[in-house]
């Protein structure tokens, strides 16, 4: 037992540091290529930073264990709406823009049904995977059309930015940073898996409650940190869109990877419980939104909004102990 937690803890850890590196590394060496900022943004930085999700449940599905595949998946769009969001909301009100309100939100929404429909019997099958998979690369083909019509685009500025602010490799070393970065995920992604299966093992709880708690929150690190320190420099008008983007990446990328390696059956609890308050807290979030923004210009999403959700995300993971043990 001791060790299992030593392993989850470690591969946590490894975890969140490699993915770092990883999109260091894998952002340099785009750069040296000569791609552009804005899909530097997108492609490299968009699968970098949901790579710990991908990983892990890439190897859960191979490990058999497709409540954790499934449960870091789901949790982690559930951690993202009510743990950070709220978190970061309470620091410090989010803005919501109405790019967000018309494009995002309605796509997000839209996927999180379309995931619904497909789990309706707690089975990702091969063709569920491959749906899911081909509707991301439709989203990510028309995401990267508009955005270069736009030659003033954000995430462009954002990821030019934030590429500048770093000490520059050379392409040896991005190269060298990105093969190592890579090489740790794999392994501590099955560090952590091997630690989750005997942790859930000791307690007698099922594996899909693991991945709901312990390991959506440890693949959500990444994000969790770097909105807390964006509403704290009073940054926050991105947090919004990154973490729409995240749950867009996991719903499509992470759960179809996962099945399309490996079919996968569920608990039912999946779809009447887990889907269910995922894609409940998707339309609270898309309501506190559209409500803000009749009331008030550059609306926001206030403290007692993100209080709500937090308090949603305390109260989903109390049921979760409470109906486990």
């Amino acid at each position: 037992m001791t060790f299992a937690l030593a392993a989850i803890i470690g591969g946590l850890i490894i975890l969140v540091w490699s993915a770092d590196k990883f999109v260091d590394g894998a952002a340099s060496a785009a750069r040296h290529f000569g791609m552009a900022p804005l899909l530097i943004g997108i492609i490299v930085i968009g699968f970098g930073t949901s790579a710990p999700e991908m990983i892990v449940s890439a190897s859960s599905a191979l490990s058999g264990s497709p409540g954790i595949a499934l449960g870091n998946a789901y949790g982690s769009n559930i951690t993202n709406i009510a743990l950070i969001l709220g978190l970061t909301a309470i620091i410090k009100p989010l803005t919501v823009t109405s790019e967000v309100l018309k494009k995002e939100f309605p796509i997000l929404i839209a996927v999180t049904l379309l995931s619904a429909y497909l789990l309706y019997d707690a089975d990702v099958t091969r063709l569920d995977a491959i749906i899911l998979l081909a509707v991301f690369f439709i989203y990510m083909g028309w995401t990267i059309t508009i955005a270069m019509r736009n030659k003033n685009d954000a995430l462009a500025v954002d990821v030019d930015a934030e590429l500048n602010s770093h000490p520059p490799m050379s392409l040896a070393k991005s190269l060298m940073w990105l093969g190592i970065g890579l090489l740790l995920l794999m392994a501590s992604s099955q560090l952590l898996v091997w630690g989750a299966i005997e942790v859930a093992k000791f307690f007698g709880v099922s594996d899909l409650v693991i991945g709901l708690t312990i390991v959506a929150i440890g693949t959500s690190l990444p994000e969790l940190a770097s909105s807390i320190a964006a509403a704290r420099k009073g940054e926050v008008d991105l947090a919004l869109g990154n973490i729409i983007g995240s749950n867009l990446f996991n719903t499509l990328t992470v759960v179809g990877i996962a099945g399309a390696i490996k079919p996968m059956s569920v608990a039912p609890e999946v779809f009447s419980r887990d889907i269910m308050i995922m894609s409940g807290l998707t339309l609270l979030l898309f309501l506190f939104g559209i409500n803000i923004k009749r009331r008030i210009e550059g609306g926001r999403i206030n403290r007692l909004e993100g209080l709500v959700l937090f308090s949603a995300y305390i109260g989903y993971n109390l049921y979760l102990f409470k109906t486990a043990i």
